[in-house]
């Protein structure tokens, strides 16, 4: 079976049908530009353009980055503050004219993993996190998703953890590898004395094979520490297998 995953962020819309039994992308991605503002509507027509790419008249699987209860957006990150309270699945529902469930951003990259990437087959306590413009969080326990946790915003040393840990930090600071590896170890450690986690799973931009050489030697952690293994295209599946789980209840 086949599902339209899309994955928003503030910057660019990516979608692409997925094998849900593969977790692989049937057809190539189309990306857009998020639109300016990143408001609903406009991000709405995105969605649209997209569906009707790929001539789509199933069900789709969305994410957005912020909190998502029932459909409806609870917070926003990098995209317009409207969205808050904005009942987004019945938004999409009512342009793409197809069933949708909407999560969230780092809970779909988690979902992906922990189907087809890294934390496939794992039980215990499994902690995702997108290191990248910020930093998200997903976490397992025997499996099943906690949904919306924000442990990006946790306090290190006084400060927002991904005001001194995420990817743009390193680049806005100007950081070596090593001097960030030492402000993400410190994280880390504080995940870990809060959640004593079994597997930890870095996503996000850090992720890549030509990155982690750069920093993951320099971790060290209680947990079995990996790296993600679906990039880029974690948020699609994860999306595609949010709504494969609501179709088959």
């Amino acid at each position: 079976m086949n599902i339209l995953g899309i994955d928003i962020g503030g910057s660019g819309i990516k979608g692409a049908p997925i094998d849900i039994s593969t977790g692989r992308l049937v057809e190539p991605r189309l990306r857009l530009d998020t639109p300016i503002g990143a408001r609903p509507d406009d991000v709405a027509r995105a969605v649209n353009k997209l569906a009707s790419h790929f001539q789509w008249d199933a069900p789709i699987g969305l994410t957005i980055p912020g909190r998502v209860n029932n459909g409806i957006a609870y917070t926003a990150a990098n995209i317009d503050d409207a969205w808050i309270g904005t009942n987004a699945q019945q938004l999409f529902e009512d342009v793409a004219g197809c069933p949708s469930i909407v999560i969230n951003d780092a809970d779909a990259a988690g979902l992906a993993e922990m189907v087809f990437g890294a934390g496939r087959g794992c039980g215990g306590t499994v902690l995702v996190l997108t290191v990248g413009t910020g930093i998200g969080s997903s976490l397992f326990i025997e499996g099943k998703l906690v949904p919306n946790t924000e442990l990006g915003h946790l306090r290190i040393k006084g400060r927002v953890a991904e005001e001194r840990s995420s990817n743009r930090a390193r680049k806005q600071k100007n950081l070596t590898w090593k001097a960030w590896a030492k402000r993400l170890q410190a994280y880390l450690d504080y995940l870990e004395f809060l959640l004593d986690p079994d597997l930890i799973i870095l996503g996000g931009g850090v992720s890549r094979p030509k990155r982690t050489i750069r920093y993951m030697h320099r971790l060290s952690t209680k947990a079995r520490l990996v790296p993600a293994q679906l990039q880029n295209e974690a948020g699609m599946i994860g999306a595609a297998c949010a709504a494969h789980r609501l179709v088959n209840g």
